[in-house]
């Protein structure tokens, strides 16, 4: 009997000490797993607001307007009898009165006819200590008065130093002494889901600040600057105010809201102060902005388009024209050409080529890399100035006739001489005719066919021959040329 009871006992101790260790195991399991989830909190803002609000500035703007003169003078129709007098003459006067003495009243003065009204409100930050100030074009263009109100009240008179529309970028500059500027920050070390906050003035309300995270970087928009985007609550009055970082620097300058409202709908955009200081620069030296181009019009690399002429990944600039005797042309760029990196800078968006060109001093001798017919080139290009404006050559109707129909769905003729010297082209065949694949492709009548898969085109004969050897297994890569503008497009033939 004492023998069994000691059994039992043995056994249930046996069964506790399992029971504590896997307890403690679990235990232990459950600590591990909370130690490897970080705990994140809202950090305190209070600091950085303290040490930057005071140089984050309101902007309003004033502009004159033309004011219609009333027709009945002066008075504005005050009195009862005015219309009479402006129908039947100055000298009309009722039974029993006198002419009104108005028709001696000298003609409204040009003050008379015009009056200043506000524009608009916006936001901007002091970069120095002698008054110098951030804004955006947008929020100064088209005014005849700007005035900067401080964050103590005190409020100036600015006048713009330079602007630049392309950046929509403004510096303007007040008549004071001794400000606090901003720190300016390095925008590249930004990070998505970094803490970032914005001062401006949405609405008129002075010295707002919102907060939020770093949604995106290098944003494509279709304008000539990549942006920040971030969830900051931005709205009109926000433009031009600072983006500031958790070290209380200016990463950026609040520019844009994307919204189907007009208001603020989770989706803001900041210029990158890297590319804002680079403008500054020159608006400081010169009031203006000088940028360098190479006259070549470029787009996008498809992925069809890169597999078929060899380039393997959608990377670079496609050049669909180059301007007649511009520097792209001397150097031997040529429509088609895929432009991969300038000045050993890699273009990895076809949107990174006008930034980079655009940055470098016009004059400079640059190293340009275009893929051409399977192969790399090196081209040596001498950086121009961007002009204000360009001018491009039409497409005419063709005036030959054209071939049959091929495997491509093409009915094509050689190009009259007049437009190949009108468009700066060599060789080609026009289209009269399109039907199926081509059809599919977006390929239309008029437009020209130069290079068919690093194949140039020099007639409808040479065209016909190079169609019937193309392997109907795969696209081939068809450069054509329409209203000024070259781009390459995928057709596979039929079988």
């Amino acid at each position: 009997m004492r023998s069994a009871c000691m059994s039992v006992y043995k056994f249930r101790q046996f069964l506790f000490l399992v029971t504590l260790g896997i307890v403690m195991a679990c235990a232990s399991m459950a600590s591990m797993a909370q130690a490897s989830v970080p705990v994140l909190s809202v950090p305190d803002f209070t600091e950085v607001v303290a040490k930057t609000e005071g140089s984050v500035v309101n902007i309003r703007t004033t502009e004159t307007v033309p004011v219609r003169p009333s027709p009945f003078g002066p008075g504005g129709g005050n009195d009862p009898y005015e219309m009479f007098r402006w129908f039947f003459g100055p000298d009309f006067a009722p039974p029993g009165m006198q002419p009104s003495p108005r028709r001696n009243a000298p003609a409204p003065s040009q003050e008379e006819q015009e009056r200043t009204v506000p524009r608009g409100v916006g936001s901007g930050f002091i970069i120095s200590e002698d008054g110098y100030i951030l804004t955006n074009n947008h929020v100064v263009e088209g005014a005849n008065g700007i005035f900067v109100t401080m964050t103590d009240g005190k409020e100036y008179t600015a006048e713009i130093i330079g602007t630049d529309p392309r950046t929509d970028i403004a510096l303007i500059k007040i008549d004071a002494k001794g400000l606090s500027p901003l720190p300016i920050g390095d925008s590249k070390q930004l990070k998505k889901g970094q803490w970032v906050l914005a001062i401006g003035s949405p609405f008129g309300l002075d010295s707002t600040v919102t907060s939020g995270i770093v949604s995106a970087i290098n944003r494509e928009t279709g304008d000539y600057l990549p942006f920040i985007q971030t969830d900051v609550a931005v709205n009109p009055g926000n433009s031009g105010g600072p983006l500031i970082n958790l070290a209380g620097e200016v990463v950026g300058i609040n520019s844009q809201i994307i919204s189907q409202s007009g208001g603020f709908m989770g989706i803001s955009l900041a210029i990158p102060i890297d590319e804002v200081m680079r403008v500054v620069e020159q608006l400081k030296d010169h009031g203006k902005v000088t940028r360098g181009r190479i006259g070549v019009q470029i787009g996008q690399v498809s992925s069809d388009v890169a597999k078929a002429i060899g380039l393997g990944d959608a990377r670079g600039a496609m050049v669909s024209s180059v301007e007649p005797g511009g520097p792209a042309a001397d150097a031997g760029v040529r429509s088609g050409d895929v432009i991969t990196k300038f000045d050993d800078k890699e273009i990895k968006h076809w949107t990174d080529l006008p930034r980079i060109v655009g940055a470098t001093k016009p004059g400079n001798r640059s190293e340009i890399e275009v893929w051409r017919k399977g192969k790399s080139h090196s081209l040596k290009v001498k950086v121009g100035e961007m002009p204000s404006s360009t001018d491009t050559v039409a497409a005419t109707a063709p005036e030959s006739k054209g071939t049959a129909a091929d495997s491509l769905g093409l009915t094509v003729a050689d190009v009259p001489a007049t437009l190949r010297e009108r468009a700066g082209i060599k060789g080609g065949v026009q289209v009269s005719q399109v039907q199926g694949p081509s059809a599919v492709a977006g390929i239309a009548p008029g437009d020209i066919i130069l290079t068919i898969n690093n194949e140039d085109i020099e007639n409808a004969a040479q065209f016909a021959k190079v169609v019937k050897g193309l392997d109907k297994k795969r696209a081939a890569a068809v450069l054509i040329w329409r209203d000024g503008q070259t781009q390459w497009v995928p057709v596979t033939p039929a079988k």
